[in-house]
C-alpha cells in the first residue's frame, strides 16, 4: 500500500462524522438520503463527506434508478489495519527492549 493511499484512509477516519457514517454503514448499505437524515446535515455536506470516504476507498457507491446507495468497502480498512499491526509490533518490541535494558541496569546496581 502506498503512503498517499494510507494518508487518504487516515484522513477520512480523522473526522467523527465520517466515522459515524462508516459505523452506520457497517450495519448495511444505505441510500444517501438516509445518511443525510441521520446526521442532521445538508445533502451537499453529506456528499462532501462521502467523496472523502470514497477517495480513501472506504466506501463504494452504486446507483439504482434515481437513488444512490453506499456500502462499506472492508478491503481499505484491512490495509490500514495491516499498517497499524506492523507498527504496533514494532513499538512493542522497542518497549520490551527498553524494559530489558532498564531491568539489567537495575540488577547491576544491586
Amino acid at each position: 500500500m502506498n503512503q498517499e493511499h494510507l494518508d487518504h484512509i487516515f484522513g477520512a477516519l480523522s473526522d467523527a462524522t465520517r466515522r459515524g457514517m462508516l459505523e452506520q454503514l457497517s450495519r448495511g448499505e444505505a441510500n444517501v438520503s438516509a445518511l443525510a437524515s441521520s446526521h442532521e446535515m445538508s445533502q451537499p455536506a453529506i456528499s462532501k463527506h462521502l467523496k472523502v470516504l470514497e477517495r480513501a476507498g472506504l466506501i463504494r457507491k452504486q446507483r439504482r434508478g434515481r437513488e444512490q446507495f453506499v456500502r462499506v468497502n472492508p478491503e481499505a480498512a484491512k490495509a490500514a489495519q495491516a499498517w497499524i499491526d506492523h507498527y504496533s509490533r514494532y513499538w512493542a518490541e522497542q518497549f520490551d527492549a527498553v524494559d530489558a535494558y532498564l531491568q539489567s541496569k537495575k540488577e547491576t546496581k544491586q
